[in-house]
């Protein structure tokens, strides 16, 4: 590789780690190309895509601190076949693909990762992948939301309906 693609390739990068929400680093020594397609697939669904990393090159683009002391201790840490899923809207579906993706397929092993410029480990990644989806939060938060007024709304319902209960109760005795 001439320097000028090592420095094309290293300003991608730079973009895609200053872009990216989380950064998911994994061991892929042994997955088969029809696999890695495959994962390729699922993650592009969830607005994210998968790379493999040039561990030099990543140093180099790290050693500044652009991205934070994280980032520049993990890539120092980092050896051997190296791939990076960067996820650039909805982390947490990214993750369950991801994770659901490494207990599938024994050869892709998960590695600390980052979240923004934080370091993330793989025990992480599975709490990532155990939250719910982007769009059941949302729910749940519009549900909260709306409970106050629902609730305020029952009570303002009960004084008439208790009103008329109590002039129906009247009624029945005065015609007893």
């Amino acid at each position: 590789m001439n320097k000028s693609n090592k420095t094309e390739l290293a300003t991608s990068l730079s973009d895609k780690f200053s872009k990216a929400k989380v950064a998911l680093f994994a061991d892929y020594k042994g997955l088969s190309a029809s696999q890695a397609d495959d994962l390729r697939r699922k993650l592009r669904t969830a607005d994210a895509e998968v790379k493999v990393l040039k561990n030099n090159i990543a140093r180099l683009i790290t050693k500044d601190g652009k991205f934070g002391t994280d980032a520049k201790n993990l890539m120092d840490g980092v050896v051997g076949p190296t791939l990076v899923a960067f996820a650039y809207k909805d982390i947490a579906s990214a993750a369950k693909i991801f994770h659901k993706f490494s207990q599938d397929n024994e050869a892709l092993k998960l590695k600390s990762s980052l979240m923004g410029d934080k370091a993330i480990s793989p025990s992480d990644i599975e709490a990532l992948a155990s939250l719910p989806s982007r769009e059941v939060l949302l729910a749940k938060m519009l549900g909260s939301m709306n409970a106050p007024v629902s609730n305020f709304v029952g009570v303002l319902a009960a004084v008439p309906r208790s009103f008329v209960t109590v002039l129906q109760a009247v009624a029945d005795k005065k015609q007893a």
